[in-house]
């Protein structure tokens, strides 16, 4: 048993502000105000020193980090996001791996989550493709998913990835992608599509809805939209998702407001409200360097090309940006980071809120996000 002491627990109704949360098997036992309930004498204590403690961040997009790709060591790659208080990853596999190295990294990643080690916080995989539009994102000359969309192809890669494949991104104006989506959803039904890498029209979005979209793969990025009329805006998967009140928005808030506009990140909460708008890193790995004038940020991430490839940011990282960009306080940007996420790919029953029974993923940062403990399944790793 750990007792947390001295601490400011963020519930998702509000803060408790002198609280205490006892763990037991790796769970949440009890919690609340100061002498709300009873201790065991032989509890462990930890001293949060007035900071607050929350649920540990749950990273659904996130591709490696620490110069290390989840599918080339998920061990390494989860350590460094587990140190920033990601306690449930979903390991982000992209479309510039072939099919031979898409089914060797699910092995992988599948082998390292079994292990006691770090790589026990992923959840599972985000299929960031293979079918989406090879016209958008990072690194497109390297996407090896162009062609024909064919059965032989993809049974393979959703039979490897079963029910871990949480998330499928795609772009619903590819030919021939519905026996995919009709596949996936047939091997597992309760996994949930992404509008990602598009330029589909709210239409073409709207005819797949029954598959399970109900995400968009990092709002206001990789998308664009046709102009129907000479002067006017078209419409695409943003204005789609912002418009749609089942999905979930993907919001990556790096420092300078690159990936995101600043005006861009008020308008995604105003449009769909502090309950469907979720915080992701995108977390990619490169050698590149930054462009000219963008050589002083640390957490942007580029290809070859000059392009935005992701970043190189954490959660708790990201929710101190989203602080800085809006008006999100403490209390809102963990709803962002840890709640709505687990929420959408269906953690929420075991992670993302403070919740007696619910897994001791545990997190307690200072008033900006920096990180002083993590714990996973009730055992302190940081």
């Amino acid at each position: 048993m750990i007792l947390i002491d001295n601490a400011k627990l963020v519930l998702e109704t509000g803060i408790v502000w002198d609280g205490q949360l006892l763990t037991d098997g790796g769970r949440i036992a009890a919690f609340g105000e100061r002498g709300s309930f009873g201790i065991p004498a032989d509890a462990e204590r930890i001293d949060a020193g007035g900071m607050y403690l929350g649920p540990g961040f749950v990273d659904i997009h996130v591709h490696g980090g620490g110069g290390h790709f989840f599918h080339e060591d998920p061990e390494k790659a989860a350590a460094h996001f587990l140190s920033h208080g990601e306690t449930s990853i979903l390991a982000t596999l992209y479309y510039d791996l072939s099919k031979d190295d898409f089914l060797a990294a699910i092995d992988r990643v599948k082998t390292a989550m079994q292990t006691d080690g770090a790589a026990s916080a992923i959840r599972g995989f985000y299929m960031e493709g293979p079918y989406m539009n090879p016209k958008y994102g990072g690194n497109p000359d390297k996407n090896q998913w162009r062609g024909e969309i064919r059965p032989e192809d993809f049974m393979q890669l959703v039979d490897r990835a079963g029910a871990l494949a949480r998330v499928w991104a795609v772009a619903p104006e590819r030919d021939g992608l519905e026996p995919f989506l009709a596949y996936a959803r047939h091997q597992n039904p309760n996994v949930i599509f992404a509008v990602g890498h598009s330029e589909a029209t709210p239409e073409q979005i709207r005819a797949l809805k029954h598959y399970g979209i109900r995400i968009q793969t990092h709002c206001m990025n990789a998308t664009s939209s046709k102009s129907q009329w000479v002067g006017t805006r078209g419409c695409g998967p943003d204005e789609a998702c912002l418009t749609d009140p089942d999905m979930y928005a993907e919001m990556i808030s790096d420092s300078m407001g690159i990936h995101v506009n600043p005006v861009l990140q008020r308008l995604i909460l105003n449009a769909k409200g502090i309950d469907k708008v979720i915080l992701i890193s995108d977390s990619f790995v490169s050698e590149q360097p930054s462009p000219e004038g963008l050589r002083h940020v640390t957490d942007l991430c580029f290809d070859a090309n000059g392009l935005l490839a992701g970043s190189r940011l954490t959660l708790d990282v990201a929710c101190r940006n989203l602080m800085h960009h809006t008006s999100c306080g403490i209390a809102e940007a963990f709803l962002l980071a840890s709640r709505n996420p687990a929420r959408a790919v269906g953690l929420y029953r075991e992670v993302g809120s403070l919740a007696v029974g619910k897994r001791a993923d545990l997190v307690i940062v200072d008033d900006q996000f920096h990180v002083q403990h993590v714990l996973l399944d009730g055992k302190l790793r940081k």
